[in-house]
């Protein structure tokens, strides 16, 4: 009995205590689930502030944009009502006007129509008067005006004409004149003697040699004249071709350098003076290219060119000839209009077979013609070179212009010498004869065409053929030259034998 009452007294104690804690816990359970909806509260409101303002900063934005945007729609409005405003004023203008052309069209029209009556009724008054159709009357009517007019047609047309060739020749007279006078050269004049300083009279012995052999060694070799005795230090070559001379006087002045004056050493300065020579032909050639600004001329061609140098017109040097007729034909070309290269470049080359026609049969234009074509030169070049002797026709301007250039250029007073062309054609023509004999190696005209040096290849030409050839020479020069005095032939026959001691 009493444990039963002890456990429903605990039973209700426990009861109670339960109650007491399930308070208490429940208490404090609900003070943190208050502190908790305060907390999400406070928060709440701060996003609420944060999205009010960025609405209102927003809004602020929109706003602008929406002002600017009103700005730029009056403003283009604005823009439209001045636009719209001047196409009503060019309407306007235009209706105007159109009201005046179509005026302007009736205007015409009706002036038209008068003049269409009043021609109808010119017919009708000619067929009336001369009782004729309106072909007839018209006929009638146009031969009188033409028999009125033709006196003073012809009058007009005669003065056009004399006018314009008047303006035509005094047009051509002063191109000519402006040529001439723009290219007026020093006379140009060709010699027939190179002269050498010498520092004493003892070198003169040792170009002599013993017996006169050094100075004879070079005679034969070099084909040119050597005259020691002309004038105190100076020694003079003599020799009609200029080649010739120009190596020799080189030759001898690198000998005299040297002081070693021999046979042998002839013989090498000779070479080496050739050689020089060519190199020398060479920068001519060039520098005449460069001077007429003719940079398209093959190089191959320069040598040739150069050795016009060493060539001679009626005493009148050929490369400064020809400079000098490139720019007279530039000139010319330019004035008349037509290709200033191409009549530059057969000025420049025109003589070009001069270089050569002392070696190869024919005259210097089919010569020239013949290089030309080797060396693939434009065959407008060509046909303005060949006519320039008229041996070919007059295929262009350029042809005509290259002529009329090479009788300015050799025509100036004083540019030119007959009796020197005709001296140096005299030697010419005695080496010629001689070499037109068989077995002939070398020919030289020495002493002012007095006498010839005939050189025979031994092999070939024996000793007394040596001599029957001396008087054939001189019978044919009998027969075919004109020449004062007497001229001596000198058949030299040499026989060299070479060998080697290894």
């Amino acid at each position: 009995m009493n444990y039963l009452l002890l456990d429903i007294v605990i039973g209700v104690v426990g009861v109670a205590l339960g109650y007491v804690i399930r308070h208490f816990v429940a208490r404090y359970r609900r003070g943190t689930i208050e502190q908790e909806m305060e907390e999400k509260i406070v928060e709440a409101k701060r996003k609420a502030l944060a999205i009010e303002d960025e609405a209102l900063s927003r809004a602020k934005e929109i706003r602008t944009e929406m002002e600017k945007a009103e700005e730029r729609v009056a403003k283009q409005e604005e823009r439209l009502d001045r636009r719209e405003g001047d196409i009503l004023k060019k309407e306007d203008s235009l209706n105007k006007e159109t009201e005046i052309l179509r005026t302007k069209v009736k205007d015409l029209q009706t002036v038209k129509d008068k003049i269409e009556e009043k021609e109808k009724s010119i017919e009708k008054e000619l067929e009336k008067v001369a009782i004729l159709d309106k072909e007839e009357a018209r006929e009638i009517l146009l031969r009188k005006i033409s028999r009125e007019q033709e006196e003073d047609l012809n009058s007009l047309s005669l003065k056009l004409s004399r006018d314009g060739e008047k303006r035509l020749e005094e047009k051509a007279k002063d191109i000519l004149v402006n040529s001439i006078y723009r290219i007026a050269n020093g006379d140009i004049t060709s010699f027939t003697t190179s002269t050498i300083e010498i520092e004493n009279e003892e070198i003169k012995g040792k170009i002599i040699g013993k017996e006169g052999r050094n100075i004879k060694a070079f005679e034969k070799i070099s084909g040119v004249e050597v005259l020691v005795d002309e004038a105190p230090n100076t020694i003079v070559v003599s020799c009609f071709d200029p080649v010739r001379r120009a190596i020799a006087t080189n030759a001898l002045e690198a000998l005299i350098k040297d002081g070693r004056i021999q046979p042998i050493k002839i013989e090498e300065s000779l070479e080496k003076a050739k050689k020089e020579i060519g190199t020398f032909m060479k920068k001519k050639g060039e520098e005449a290219v460069l001077e007429c600004g003719l940079l398209s001329i093959p190089e191959t061609i320069m040598p040739l060119i150069g050795r016009l140098y060493f060539r001679t017109s009626y005493g009148q040097n050929v490369l400064e000839h020809s400079v000098e007729m490139t720019h007279i034909a530039g000139m010319l070309a330019y004035e008349l209009g037509v290709d200033v290269q191409i009549a530059k470049t057969a000025a420049l080359l025109h003589d070009i077979g001069k270089a050569v026609d002392h070696e190869i049969q024919g005259t210097h234009v089919e010569i020239g013609r013949k290089i030309l074509m080797k060396y693939g030169i434009d065959e407008r070049i060509i046909k303005a070179m060949q006519s320039h002797h008229e041996e070919y026709p007059y295929e262009s301007i350029e042809s005509v212009i290259v002529q009329i250039a090479d009788a300015i250029s050799g025509g100036r007073p004083g540019a030119r010498r007959d009796t020197v062309e005709r001296y140096i054609k005299r030697l010419e023509d005695l080496e010629a004869i001689a070499l037109g004999f068989s077995g002939i190696e070398k020919v030289y005209a020495l002493q002012a065409g007095r006498e010839v040096r005939v050189f025979v290849t031994p092999s070939l030409v024996s000793d007394l053929e040596a001599r029957d050839l001396a008087r054939n020479i001189a019978i044919r020069i009998e027969q075919e030259l004109h020449y004062p005095g007497e001229i001596k032939i000198n058949v030299i026959r040499e026989s060299r034998t070479i060998e080697f001691a290894r």
